[in-house]
């Protein structure tokens, strides 16, 4: 039941955005990206600067937020196994309570057939037809993946299923807070909207915000040398974006970019204001993140799936009751904590679901001083990758653990770029070789990478083998990015996109 004790208690509004980089922003002090609406956000809350998502890749993220627990403790490992509803979440936990937990937009979860946890999913978007991305189990022997070409293909100005998708998201969730209907009970929405996700097709009027010859090169673009790291290397094999970009071609892909996030902002904005009009910002509780952020061709990489900043970084905002105004927080945080949140802000009992999890609510976080030990995790099982990637964060280190690989390690208070892997120096430096037992130490403390590793590549081989093996995972269920459900009620007719 709703505490007593609600002077700290309020609605739960998430806005969740997809593949946004935690440095685009204006609040985060990037010279070019127009953002005025998460920037005036974060100055009525609390901006936090080292946040970070359980999985630098949408459907096994979205699983974990959904639990507020890792990936590896859910076994949600990567495209091709959808969230499913089996595992409680914290929204069934507030609707079984009371709350009306509504979501609107993309889901990323099996399918809405299965109770996921909310009063109701408005527009959602699901996997594609209840699998999602099967070629990514293909681990242990990646195929050419021929799509990576369609990333550079796409880049241009226009509109997109994806921006007009998103449209509809925002119209949908500003009728839906305007609705009297929202004073009559407590409440939580789960706002998700797709851009800046490619493709790169970006609408005139934003596009035109960004002049392709002003904006910054990547990092290390000058020397257009990849990390020499074995994982890394297979990884952008598989994920061969870069070779179809030149730097005119690189150059309008993130003025575009640049473009569709100043356009998610602007969707923002419009949900924002409703809150607004509607007269329950006072009562509710704010919450801007991503999913991951898209690496923009930094270091030879674009989109996610590595634990580079600009990737397993996100974004991270929240005003309302108990959010300071103006605060910055340095204390890591992860999309994990969002579910002690929602318990904590919603003011429901959560002994039941909270005691288990590994987060904390960001109000405690943000009301506390800042902690710069505080671990935070991140892991990658997904395709590219022929090995478990571990990531463990804390105070200025970065530790990245590869199952039968030499680990990486990063100082980024000296190299916020990434640019130097500390770890081959390790017999030089005392401090090198005391930082990377530290981080092996908190690693393990959290899980045994080589026991998930192995766990999860069997879990994987079943799962191929439920959808009819290899060749069915290569040809039936191969696709760059999902279709809108419009698209996917398309496909199910029989209609091409």
């Amino acid at each position: 039941m709703i505490d007593a004790a609600e002077d700290q208690h309020s609605n739960l509004l998430i806005i969740i955005s997809d593949e946004h980089r935690k440095d685009a922003m204006g609040c985060m002090g990037h010279p070019i990206v127009k953002t005025p609406n998460l920037d005036s956000l974060a100055a009525r809350g609390t901006l936090f600067l080292n946040a970070y998502t359980p999985s630098p890749m949408c459907v096994p993220t979205r699983a974990s937020i959904a639990c507020g627990d890792y990936v590896h403790n859910i076994g949600y490992w990567d495209s091709a196994t959808p969230y499913d509803g089996k595992r409680r979440s914290w929204m069934r936990h507030l609707r079984d309570q009371g709350v009306d937990v509504t979501s609107i937009g993309k889901l990323h979860f099996r399918s809405n057939q299965d109770d996921n946890g909310f009063t109701r999913e408005l527009l959602p978007m699901h996997v594609v037809g209840g699998v999602g991305w099967a070629v990514g189990l293909l681990r242990e022997d990646p195929p050419a993946y021929d799509a990576a070409a369609e990333l550079a293909g796409d880049v241009g100005v226009g509109p997109s299923s994806y921006t007009d998708y998103d449209l509809d998201i925002t119209q949908k969730a500003v009728d839906w807070l305007q609705d009297k209907d929202r004073r009559d009970t407590p409440w939580a929405a789960f706002v998700s909207l797709v851009s800046p996700h490619y493709p790169l097709t970006c609408p005139e009027h934003y596009f035109d915000l960004y002049d392709p010859a002003e904006v910054d090169l990547p990092v290390g673009y000058g020397t257009r040398r990849r990390p020499d790291h074995r994982e890394l290397q297979n990884i952008a094999r598989f994920f061969d974006y870069d070779r179809y970009f030149d730097e005119q071609k690189m150059r309008q892909a993130k003025a575009a970019y640049y473009g569709l996030t100043s356009f998610m902002d602007n969707c923002v904005g419009r949900i924002l204001q409703a809150l607004r009009d509607s007269g329950q910002q006072d009562n509710t509780t704010v919450l801007y993140v991503s999913d991951h952020g898209d690496m923009m061709g930094d270091q030879g990489f674009w989109t996610k799936q590595v634990m580079y900043e600009q990737s397993a970084g996100v974004p991270m905002i929240a005003a309302g009751p108990g959010f300071p105004a103006g605060r910055r927080v340095t204390t890591g945080t992860s999309l994990i904590d969002i579910a002690a949140t929602a318990v904590d802000v919603s003011g429901v009992a959560g002994d039941a679901i909270s005691a288990a999890l590994p987060g904390v609510s960001l109000r405690d976080i943000a009301a506390d001083r800042d902690d710069p030990d505080r671990t935070i995790f991140s892991e990658y099982h997904d395709g590219g990758s022929t090995t478990g990637t571990f990531m463990v964060r804390w105070q200025t280190w970065k530790y990245v653990h590869y199952v039968g690989h030499p680990p990486q390690l990063f100082d980024l208070s000296h190299d916020p770029n990434e640019l130097r892997d500390l770890a081959p120096d390790r017999d030089k430096d005392p401090h090198i070789q005391a930082a990377l037992q530290e981080g092996a130490a908190r690693l393990r403390q959290i899980c045994d990478p080589e026991a998930v590793n192995t766990q999860c590549f069997a879990d994987q081989q079943r799962r191929i083998a439920e959808l009819g093996g290899k060749d069915a995972c290569l040809n039936a269920y191969a696709f760059n990015h999902t279709p809108t459900p419009s698209e996917q009620d398309d496909l199910r007719q029989g209609a091409p996109l």
